[in-house]
């Protein structure tokens, strides 16, 4: 690949500490260059840390016969510096390490880069050398035996294990490429199939690291057998009564002879759904996962096609079995890029199957960025991205976490040979401009999207995965694939779930060691008066802040419910009486959608859902409130900041209670803590709050859909029609009131939990750190001096992170 490193490698030479087990640095070492055929070779011969280390000539030549390997060998070896096992821990001196710790460390360069930057520290591996000593700790804890405070400290360790991922969304419509784009942001050319535009990816797929093994590696999680039985007899349904042309015909014959070829059409529902046939995939009959492991990235595109394509076309492939899939994972060893990076490749608009809807929305709504994917020719009046951006733009915003959205025109290709590269490049930058305006503009112009997302959060990018591969035509950077490269290194760069595991190690061991000492009784007593005062003073703050935000919903709601009651029939009969469509055509659609609990979605991607027309004015009552509420964006956080601003002021105190230093920088990064947690609290519930509006009216409708499903007969259509519009005409009163207050109280319990909360974790952290007696307990004062030092390095990196405006990704 031009102009990239090894996309293998996770990790860089400059990586400041490498914290790695015996055989782990062999396989970790034989990868970083390039040499994993010799790895299985250099285990067998048991060649671990200290004889790597220890390796002559002749026992090169042994276990490296090949002249050009055994040559890059010997000379990445001789460049290899294994500096004394010491590290530095704080200004006041050095910390010898334990015996037992020699060998654990690699000191590879310092604080400066070979060009005078300074070196960011591997997060990755501090993690892990961190969660290690936690669990040693642990084990240590729980042989002393079981009392108040050990059991308080094991907790504690055992809430500091979380590993959240970034989610990175991608959409586009069959044939814009993002097979292609996803495999070579990732450096793994042969990894998700690309194909014709006939052979389209019908299921959700999830690409992130393999963290286990180095293997390349598939899960595929199939919809249950019941799942599978409705939609064979919906299927059925739809093919006895749809025609031929129809869309909802061809989808069904899609479906049914990819998975059973022709015999579905001489074959009833009961015989199909048979165990005899899905012998060949037992883990779907036992709601199970099945695992594909392979060594290549290339052998794993072909075992998982059948799982993820539609291609009748396709040689050597008697049966598909996308119909039964619900999501694949594919897990990529050695990724830079992925090493807290999930990439969704998403269909469009999610499934008529709810098991698979459920999970698309669910992937949508966390989905942190979004990329929508189209060919350059026609980005700004591609129909379907814009419509797909749209139809997902409430769930990605207010009833998401998504911060940014690139939109990516595919296909910027030169179409030249070398002899004309220069006409054909300026020609190839000029359309790219051209492109990348008109597609703002039309962003700019759709303002059901912008209530959500700010210029700011919206970038355009024209990208070209051919020519990123094809040397000389043009430079890397030219692509774009390099930005969209650094983009994901920056989401891996600045994810805080490293800061947060180790800033609550630090105040563990903190406290512990605390435990150990003694102070003068009237420091924590004094101590205990003074922050138990500071909380009753902060909490007043975050109580005051929700009030008014709970008036402000109150407000808005009660004018969204007036307005809906007096616009809700006139807005549905737009729905129900669609310009331009016959009634015989339309009959067919209405019935699916009242099939469907009033949601439906064509197989070409059209949205018809008469719930979230009801609710429409509703939601807008409440969206800007809600945004500024809950922004995605920014620092100010939610609730108007007011629990970023949250403090016990530890620092003050430590000037004046300077014995109790331990104790106040547990109860510090206890704060951190508990925020942290609040922040992802709020984000998950406040795509709650904000669904709940279209989910009450959902419910409330639910007895006119299934009274409407019933209706049969030459007048069914008009019959259809009346018993929906006299449905909503007589709870219309009622619906949305109701719905307002769901909201409200959904509302309420966040604002009432959030105190509690604070209230009791920090209660519960001042009495075991200021309100005890001294603990006998292990002394880890060595670990809690090295894991300090990673502390304030990683304090520090944040800090630079935020100064070169990449900002982190705000906890909530």
């Amino acid at each position: 690949m031009v102009g990239v490193s090894d996309p293998h490698t996770c990790f860089t030479p400059g990586d400041q500490l490498l914290f790695l087990d015996m055989d782990d640095f062999v396989c970790n070492k034989l990868t970083e260059w390039g040499l994993n055929d010799w790895i299985e070779r250099f285990k067998e011969q048991g060649i671990d840390k200290e004889s790597f280390e220890c390796l002559k000539d002749q026992d090169i030549d042994q276990l490296i016969p090949k002249v050009g390997p055994r040559a890059k060998f010997r000379k990445r070896v001789k460049a290899l510096e294994v500096l004394p096992s010491t590290t530095s821990v704080s200004d006041k001196g050095k910390r010898k390490l334990d015996p037992q710790d020699e060998g654990r460390y690699i000191q590879l360069p310092t604080k400066k880069q070979r060009h005078g930057r300074k070196q960011r520290p591997n997060t990755e591996l501090i993690q892990s050398e961190v969660k290690k000593t936690m669990r040693e700790t642990y084990d240590k804890l729980d042989q002393e035996g079981e009392t108040k405070f050990n059991s308080f400290l094991k907790t504690k360790i055992s809430d500091l294990d979380t590993d959240k991922r970034e989610l990175v969304g991608v959409f586009g419509k069959t044939g814009a490429g993002k097979s292609s784009l996803i495999n070579a942001v990732i450096g793994e050319k042969d990894l998700l199939p690309c194909g014709s535009i006939s052979a389209c990816t019908t299921v959700m797929i999830k690409v992130e690291a393999n963290t286990r093994t180095l293997k390349y590696e598939a899960e595929i999680e199939f919809i249950t057998k019941e799942e599978w039985k409705d939609e064979l007899w919906h299927l059925h349904h739809i093919g006895d009564r749809a025609e031929e042309k129809d869309e909802d015909y061809s989808d069904t014959v899609e479906k049914l002879s990819a998975l059973y070829g022709e015999e579905w059409q001489t074959k009833p529902p009961e015989i199909l759904i048979e165990n005899k046939n899905f012998r060949e995939i037992p883990e779907f009959l036992s709601n199970g996962k099945k695992v594909l492991t392979c060594e290549s990235a290339k052998q794993l595109s072909a075992k998982i096609l059948q799982y993820i394509r539609s291609d009748s076309g396709e040689t050597g492939v008697k049966k598909w079995y996308w119909p039964l899939v619900k999501c694949v994972t594919v897990k990529v060893p050695r990724n830079r890029f992925l090493q807290h990076v999930t990439l969704v490749d998403l269909p469009g608009n999610g499934d008529r199957n709810k098991s698979r809807d459920s999970m698309w929305k669910g992937l949508v709504g966390s989905c942190s960025n979004v990329w929508i994917v189209t060919e350059i020719n026609r980005a700004a009046s591609e129909r379907e991205a814009w419509e797909i951006l749209e139809n997902t733009s409430s769930l990605m915003g207010n009833g998401g976490e998504c911060r940014q959205i690139h939109f990516i025109c595919t296909k910027t290709d030169l179409g030249a040979d070398d002899d004309s590269a220069a006409a054909a490049r300026a020609l190839l930058f000029k359309n790219n401009m051209k492109a990348k305006e008109d597609v703002r503009k039309q962003f700019n112009s759709l303002n059901r999207i912008k209530i959500h997302f700010s210029d700011d959060c919206f970038k355009v990018f024209t990208v070209s995965a051919k020519e990123f591969l094809r040397p000389k035509l043009l430079k890397p950077d030219e692509t774009e694939i390099p930005q969209l490269r650094e983009f994901l290194q920056n989401l891996n760069d600045c994810h805080s779930e490293t800061l947060n595991y180790v800033s609550g190690a630090y105040g563990i061991l903190s406290l512990i060691q605390g435990a150990r000492s003694t102070e003068v009784p009237g420091s924590k007593r004094d101590a205990c008066i003074d922050l138990e005062e500071n909380i009753i003073q902060e909490l007043e703050k975050v109580r005051k802040s929700m009030e008014e935000t709970y008036s402000a919903f109150e407000r808005c709601l009660s004018e969204g419910v007036e307005k809906s009651k007096t616009s809700c029939e006139a807005d549905l009969k737009k729905v129900l009486y669609p310009k331009g469509q016959s009634g015989s055509g339309f009959h067919k659609t209405l019935t699916c959608v009242v099939e469907n609990g009033g949601a439906y979605k064509t197989k070409k991607g059209k949205q018809i859902n008469l719930n979230l027309t009801l609710s429409s004015c509703l939601t807008d009552s409440i969206d800007e409130e809600f945004r500024k509420t809950f922004p995605i964006e920014g620092k100010c956080g939610p609730f108007n900041g007011v629990i970023s601003t949250f403090s016990l002021h530890t620092e003050k105190l430590l000037e004046k209670y300077k014995d109790l230093e331990l104790q106040l920088t547990f109860l510090k990064t206890e704060e951190e803590n508990v925020k942290t947690d609040l922040n992802k609290i709020i984000r998950k519930r406040k795509k709650t709050i904000y669904t709940s509006l279209m989910e009450t009216i959902e419910e409330t409708m639910q007895e006119c859909y299934r009274k409407a499903a019933k209706i049969t007969g030459t007048d069914k259509l008009k019959y259809t029609r009346n018993t929906i519009e006299m449905h909503v005409h007589n709870v219309k009163n009622v619906m949305f009131e109701q719905a307002k207050e769901v909201m409200l109280n959904n509302l309420t319990k966040l604002m009432d939990e959030i105190l509690k909360t604070l209230e009791s974790t920090l209660k519960e952290a001042i009495e075991h750190s200021l309100k005890t007696e001294g603990y006998s307990v292990p002394d880890f004062s060595n670990d809690l001096e090295l894991i300090k030092q990673w502390y304030y390095e990683l304090m520090e990196d944040a800090s630079v992170l935020r100064r070169r405006s990449i900002t982190p990704p705000i906890d909530f």
